[in-house]
């Protein structure tokens, strides 16, 4: 019953002189000490063994194996310590790997975090209200008469629905908000003076897409009610804003303007260095809180004076980082927003 074992020592004999390179080492490797290989063939002729003899024959075939691995072993030293090439890709796990892309805020995002950030260390708490409004906050509340041309269907975006907010007498129904004046009112019909917050959101009109217009922009509203404000205190306060956001060379100017819910107003410019040449750069609008806006809100005019002022977020952005076209903030396109 030994025979077997002898057969194969002599077979894996002549087969060690055969082997001369490493593709015949694997050749060796498979033939003989592989899953399927003979050792394994041999080990499975244990079970037909008779009994007496089981014991003998186990014990010259692990011998056998035992041998056959040092011989492999002997072989893959003399060999350079390597088998065959292994077929297929391999993984060079000293080749650097590639670096994750790693996402970043949008810039419109960031803006309003700055934003948030100057006007916080003036003591501006931040102030929210919803997108849809309706007539009243939006217009009637902030001294627009119905004939005034900004309360427009053409120049707004009406919501086809019932009124839902049960404003004063002058509200037709609801709409999309078309200025973040709206959150000054609300503000003020909740909280007593003194009011000192900001309120930054989306805003709402028909305009023709162009480098300078967008349907849906962002602004950011200011408010301060207390007693004995004045323009003064406004011009300080835009002034300190424009040399912590722009840069401490930052300049700003005013022009008188009108707007029914600020009087006096006036439009805000700061001036840009662009393409070589010095431009003045419109950012929004800004005024004493009208007596009108007061009553409305049940704040007492004779007590209480107060300043607004309302910004382009997408304005602020673009003059910061020199961007030409406001419709690049809105394209999605990672080329472009990685820059920031």
């Amino acid at each position: 019953m030994l025979e077997p074992i002898a057969q194969l020592k002599a077979q894996i004999e002549s087969a060690v002189a055969t082997v001369k390179d490493p593709a015949a080492l694997e050749q060796f490797r498979l033939k003989y000490l592989g899953g399927s290989g003979e050792l394994k063939k041999l080990m499975a002729l244990l079970k037909d063994i008779p009994g007496p003899q089981k014991r003998d024959f186990g014990k010259q075939a692990n011998d056998l194996k035992t041998w056959a691995d040092t011989q492999f072993s002997a072989l893959k030293e003399q060999l350079g310590g390597s088998t065959a090439p292994v077929a297929g890709p391999t993984i060079d796990v000293t080749e650097p790997g590639l670096p994750p892309r790693i996402g970043r805020t949008h810039i419109l995002t960031q803006t309003m975090d700055d934003l948030i950030e100057v006007f916080g260390r003036m003591g501006f708490d931040v102030a929210t209200g919803p997108e849809v409004e309706d007539e009243y906050h939006n217009f009637v509340a902030l001294n627009i008469p119905r004939s005034h041309p900004a309360r427009d269907p053409l120049d707004n975006f009406y919501i086809d629905k019932p009124e839902i907010f049960g404003g004063p007498t002058g509200s037709q129904g609801t709409m999309l908000r078309s200025q973040t004046s709206t959150i000054q009112v609300r503000t003020m019909e909740k909280q007593k003076p003194p009011i000192r917050v900001v309120a930054m959101g989306r805003v709402y009109r028909p305009d023709e897409h162009d480098a300078t217009h967008f349907s849906m922009f962002h602004q950011i509203e200011g408010l301060y009610i207390d007693r004995k404000v004045s323009m003064v205190d406004l011009k300080t306060t835009l002034f300190q804003f424009a040399r912590a956001y722009f840069g401490p060379e930052a300049e700003v100017r005013f022009r008188p303007s009108y707007f029914p819910f600020t009087e006096p107003s006036a439009e805000v410019d700061c001036k840009m260095y662009l393409g070589g040449q010095c431009v003045w750069k419109e950012l929004g609008g800004c005024g004493l809180v009208n007596p009108a806006v007061l009553e409305a809100c049940q704040i007492d005019p004779e007590e209480w004076t107060g300043f607004a002022f309302g910004l382009g977020i997408e304005r602020l952005a673009m003059r910061k980082y020199a961007i030409p076209d406001i419709r690049w903030l809105f394209e999605n396109d990672v080329r472009f927003l990685r820059q920031f």
